[in-house]
């Protein structure tokens, strides 16, 4: 089976929680890495947690929205923490994405889409007028305008996302079976590899029961 990777969601901000996640993770046939969203590095020792991880690749999921020298003054602030991997807004501006990449250095910067907790009506409350796929599209164009490292969508617009965006593309809103929680755009993990998606963010369908036991069922799932 081809290598295959995965960001494992780290929600929580209990420290032995998460220790307990990245220790039944650990195998030799998927690539894993570890995203930490707000909920961790806004806890009381997440950060101080995530300054002490060694060899693990690691995806800050801060989803940067802001003026361009608040967005670029942020990026400044975590690269002590030497992540791999950060999240911006791509709805934040051309300007803000521009100034973010600026100082990111060695830090890969990933454009966030639309959410995949989103779906057309959802947009439509928001104010947008474009549908869900066609605004990823020109989302798409203007993270590579930017020239961001990485771009995070949703799996059913990846294949169009794919022709636009020529990078890496990281895929959240990923589940084993038809439970789909708080997400609206999802797909199995299978599906999304074959649609051009590189990495995939699994948290719940991981995390969530025996955590040994998911992680076998995932490596199933890409064997069938």
């Amino acid at each position: 089976m081809k290598i295959r990777k995965v960001f494992i969601a780290c929600d929580s901000t209990k420290i032995s929680r998460v220790k307990e996640i990245i220790k039944k993770t650990n195998n030799s046939q998927i690539k894993i890495g570890y995203k930490f969203g707000l909920e961790f590095l806004n806890s009381k020792y997440g950060r101080e947690f995530i300054s002490k991880l060694k060899n693990k690749i690691i995806f800050a999921d801060l989803k940067l929205h802001d003026i361009p020298n608040t967005c670029a003054s942020a990026v400044k602030a975590i690269k002590d923490l030497k992540v791999n991997y950060l999240t911006i807004h791509v709805s934040s501006g051309l300007e803000a994405l521009k100034a973010a990449k600026k100082v990111s250095g060695k830090t890969k910067l990933v454009g966030v889409t639309s959410l995949t907790s989103l779906d057309n009506n959802a947009l439509k409350q928001i104010g947008f007028s474009k549908k869900i796929k066609k605004l990823v599209i020109h989302q798409a164009k203007l993270a590579n305008k930017a020239g961001l490292d990485a771009i995070v969508s949703s799996a059913q617009e990846v294949k169009s996302v794919k022709k636009i965006f020529k990078k890496e593309i990281i895929t959240p809103g990923i589940r084993l079976d038809t439970n789909t929680q708080d997400q609206k755009r999802v797909m199995k993990p299978k599906e999304a590899y074959k649609n051009g998606s590189d990495w995939l963010v699994i948290g719940r369908p991981i995390t969530k029961g025996d955590i040994k036991k998911n992680i076998k069922k995932l490596i199933d799932h890409l064997k069938e």
